[in-house]
């Protein structure tokens, strides 16, 4: 087994978050009289966490304690409509279970406000990861290592035993922070091109794909 502890992102990496993410995005900036994000923007804006979706979502048209009002009634509104038409990537599933079944320990390490990760953590994996984590005050976001630091915390892990994997430069940066080697996987948020650019080494089109590359000695 080449790495017993695997870290992944949440959004475009285990979840299709996406409709929900822009769906919910919307409905707030429908509240203020403000133009909805399309799709595409949305997919680009994602990856910093919500206050980055939120202030790119607003284009300058709210600052200060406006953006603000706008962001927590973002978080509230998307905590209680996470789980509308997300669903796990094509092949995700089994790829946790065959990774468990390898003696792999697992979890989730992401940008997304912490009560919806633990949320979305219970719902679609169960007891597949061993730990959920999300941005929460006191505690810096990725690219910053810290979220990952405390994952490795919680379950024991060695750094030289870890891997992270994303979707986006942010997760590549992260694991380039953490000084642990970092596979990119192409179906997220972001182009093959983009994750080459931002520096991916390793890049997976598939879940088997990325299972191949995980469990080979």
């Amino acid at each position: 087994m080449k790495f017993q502890f695997v870290f992944f992102d949440l959004d475009g990496t285990l979840l299709d978050t996406l409709d929900d993410l822009r769906d919910s995005v919307n409905t707030i900036l429908g509240r203020h009289d403000l133009p909805p994000i399309t799709r595409p923007e949305a997919a680009h804006f994602l990856g910093n966490g919500a206050a980055h979706l939120v202030h790119c979502a607003l284009k300058g048209r709210a600052t200060g304690e406006a953006e603000q009002k706008i962001l927590e009634e973002y978080k509230l509104f998307y905590q209680q409509h996470c789980r509308i038409r997300t669903a796990p990537y094509a092949g995700v599933m089994d790829l946790l279970a065959d990774l468990k079944r390898a003696g792999v320990r697992m979890a989730v390490v992401s940008n997304k406000p912490d009560p919806a990760v633990k949320e979305l953590n219970t719902a679609f994996f169960g007891e597949e990861l061993e730990a959920a984590i999300g941005e929460k005050p006191g505690v810096r976001r990725k690219p910053a290592p810290d979220t990952l630091f405390e994952a490795m915390r919680l379950m024991g892990a060695e750094r030289e035993n870890c891997v992270y994997i994303g979707d986006t430069e942010v997760d590549i940066q992260t694991a380039k922070n953490a000084a642990m080697p970092c596979i990119s996987v192409s179906w997220g948020f972001r182009s093959v091109s983009e994750l080459k650019e931002a520096g991916a080494e390793i890049i997976a089109d598939s879940a088997e794909e990325l299972k191949k590359i995980l469990l080979e000695a």
